[in-house]
């Protein structure tokens, strides 16, 4: 089976041949690959630096979409032929940079139909990401102003649309590229994020008081973000990024975690047409370490997806 993934810890990215998963156990489900998503956090996995349950030599990849093949005894959800996608950790087998991946069945939802391969497998970490920042971390209420920095990433842009779903009112910063996407997408206000009085801007807008809550989606970009949250207001941030000194704003550092149940009910708003993810580029397996180096250096136009050859690209 022709895999993508490392021979050790912090080695290169290169194909593998693996052997085909022997079955699912009970409650697994073993799935042809369609297509898998390529993000920055996979070079955290193969750096050693995020622990998804496997060891090398492994596949890489922890976002999944294809087509069910065969259920475990214990499996009552799902049947052969039936189409998924899903955010499978922790990994059994291998990851999902493969023909065919064995995952806990759980951890997977149906595809709504008509929903593109490559999109379906690029959108369960943004769209986890971006729901359980702002249910979670910052509890977004429909009366409030959310600012969400970065908005012309895929999580950035995902968090605008679901905060505007909700009836907040969202400022966001883009670049200019991604301004007029980031608008239809529910921002009443989009400021470029090259123009380092943009916090201020924002003060302005909201009448000296600044924003109620904020998600910042820029590597660094929390100390700048913090400067245009109002006091007791609060921050989350999904690049790791330190809490900023000296402000009197709540602050959370959100990572994803799988959830079925968020998931499920995401993906239903993707196949209403009520959530969007344009896909920048595919590529075959045999290019994975460029998909790579591609999502790490900053996938401009949209997230990055493998194509396993297996089924065409379109449903």
């Amino acid at each position: 089976m022709l895999a993508a993934g490392m021979r050790e810890f912090g080695g290169p990215v290169e194909l593998l041949d693996l052997p085909e998963p022997a079955g699912p156990g009970s409650a697994e489900v073993v799935i042809d690959v369609s297509a898998a998503g390529v993000g920055n956090w996979d070079d955290i996995v193969r750096s050693g630096g995020w622990d998804v349950g496997l060891t090398p030599p492994m596949a890489l990849g922890v976002e999944v979409a294809g087509t069910v093949v065969a259920v475990g005894s214990n499996v009552t959800g799902f049947r052969p032929g039936d189409e998924v996608l899903g955010h499978p950790l922790p990994l059994r087998h291998q990851g999902c940079w493969a023909e065919r991946v064995v995952v806990d069945a759980g951890l997977v939802v149906p595809k709504p139909p008509g929903v593109p391969w490559e999109t379906a497998a690029a959108f369960p970490v943004p769209a986890l990401t971006a729901e359980q920042a702002l249910s979670e971390s910052l509890r977004v209420a429909g009366n409030e102003t959310l600012l969400v920095h970065g908005a012309g990433g895929a999580t950035g842009g995902l968090a605008v649309r679901l905060a505007a779903l909700r009836g907040a009112r969202v400022i966001a910063t883009a670049g200019s590229a991604s301004a007029d996407r980031v608008g239809r997408a529910g921002a009443v206000e989009v400021l470029d994020y090259r123009d380092r009085t943009w916090p201020e801007r924002i003060r302005e807008w909201t009448g000296g008081a600044g924003v109620d809550s904020a998600l910042n989606a820029v590597p660094g970009g929390s100390a700048d973000t913090v400067r245009a949250v109002r006091e007791g207001g609060r921050l989350a941030t999904i690049t790791g990024d330190r809490r900023p000194a000296g402000s009197g704003v709540s602050f959370a550092d959100v990572y994803v975690r799988p959830d079925s149940a968020q998931l499920t009910k995401l993906s239903a708003l993707l196949g209403e047409g009520k959530l969007s993810l344009p896909v920048g580029v595919t590529l075959p397996l045999a290019e994975a370490a460029a998909a790579l180096e591609r999502a790490v250096r900053g996938a401009n136009g949209g997230p990055v997806v493998l194509l396993t050859g297996r089924r065409p690209s379109n449903p």
